[in-house]
């Protein structure tokens, strides 16, 4: 059996939305930005793209960017806005973001800014007074993820946006792993920009959302042609764009009954991987995260064994560490909790979705306490029984 519990790296992408691409790298090839009839078919496919993924977050069609990916659109409303606010230089954000946004930020030190990082407590969550004692009359952004890709810890966003609205600065969110998983309403929450992946909703790689509000001072990224209204020069990249539109489509429809899927399968697993293997932890807030999403620290063994072990058995997820130079260092998300060593080490992220069933957690369940034991009597960090 294969089990692919990794669906926070990218999924599977839908079947209705390969579907839903195919005529496009083959009938429908006109470029939209041509006057003739080739061109206007296509053309209209994108807008009806552009008006499913603005329903899914209850924004104007006009709001919307179609982008390469979620780091583009992430780059896009860090450099973006800071060129629109040229004068003030300092950036807040968050020490457990996705390395689209903490690299971007932290890449502009070498231009004068100033970088704020806010903290994190042990369950993955903000201080909303430290980002409140942090803005001030010099900031230029606030970047805030609404999902930590890495424990689904929800961040407080429409809080988050209501204080830096106060305070008159403009507020981005990196939302890829929150899209499609959870209800978003920028019309109820006042974000600024938010960032949306398509793989990350069951569309292909290649394709994202740029969000940005009417109103919203923010700088071309890209420069050439006069695409997306002028804010992202380069022909669309149509198939993908058509794509993503069904996906999102599809997410909108089944969001409640996903919902229920990924949780219920997920709290089986975690609580019998928990039961059945000693020395285990949960990673971030038990119930303030994402339904499909689960972080498990099995202590004294290190991540990369037991993802070797899993995928010899064909389960695929992922690990909080990260082999560099031959060095291996836990990850900046279990860093920032203060997750002890002996556990930010071995932690595993078991990421669901909509394709996983009851069979395949019931195999994993099966499968990991062996994994686990063996490793464990192997490490020589692990305490030994009878000692």
């Amino acid at each position: 059996m294969e089990v692919y519990l990794d669906n926070n790296a990218t999924t599977r992408t839908a079947p209705e939305v390969v579907e839903a691409m195919a005529p496009f790298f083959g009938t429908e090839y006109g470029n939209p930005s041509s006057m003739h009839n080739f061109g206007g078919r296509v053309k209209k496919h994108i807008d009806e793209a552009r008006e499913k993924a603005a329903a899914l977050i209850n924004a104007d069609p006009a709001e919307i960017v179609f982008t390469s990916c979620g780091t583009e659109s992430d780059n896009m409303a860090i450099r973006g806005a800071l060129e629109a606010e040229p004068d003030k230089r300092h950036i807040i954000t968050s020490k457990v973001e996705h390395p689209a946004v903490l690299s971007a930020a932290r890449y502009m030190k070498r231009f004068g800014y100033r970088i704020t990082e806010l903290s994190v407590d042990g369950q993955g969550l903000l201080d909303l007074n430290e980002l409140r004692d942090s803005i001030s009359d010099d900031t230029a952004l606030v970047s805030l993820m609404w999902a930590n890709n890495e424990t689904g810890v929800l961040f407080p966003i429409k809080e988050a946006a209501e204080i830096a609205q106060s305070k008159g600065v403009p507020f981005h969110t990196d939302a890829v792993q929150a899209v499609g998983k959870i209800p978003i309403d920028v019309k109820k929450t006042p974000v600024n920009m938010l960032s949306i992946s398509g793989h990350k909703l069951h569309a292909p790689k290649g394709v994202g959302v740029f969000y940005a509000r009417r109103g919203t001072a923010v700088m071309p990224f890209m420069h050439g042609g006069h695409q997306e209204n002028g804010r992202r020069a380069g022909t669309e990249n149509v198939p993908y764009i058509v794509g993503l539109g069904r996906a999102v489509e599809i997410a909108a429809a089944n969001i409640d009954s996903e919902f229920k899927h990924t949780k219920n399968l997920r709290d089986r697993l975690e609580s019998a991987l928990i039961e059945k293997c000693p020395d285990t932890r949960l990673n971030g807030h038990p119930e303030l995260r994402l339904p499909n999403t689960s972080n498990i620290s099995f202590e004294y063994i290190e991540g990369e064994a037991i993802l070797l072990m899993l995928d010899n058995v064909g389960i695929a997820a992922s690990s909080g560490s990260a082999c560099t130079s031959g060095s291996l260092e836990p990850s900046h998300v279990m860093r920032a909790m203060g997750v002890p060593f002996t556990a930010a080490h071995g932690s595993i992220r078991f990421s669901l979705s909509r394709y996983n069933t009851q069979e395949e957690i019931e195999y994993v369940i099966k499968k990991m306490p062996p994994i686990a034991e063996r490793l464990r009597s192997m490490s020589p960090f692990a305490p030994k029984k009878g000692a």
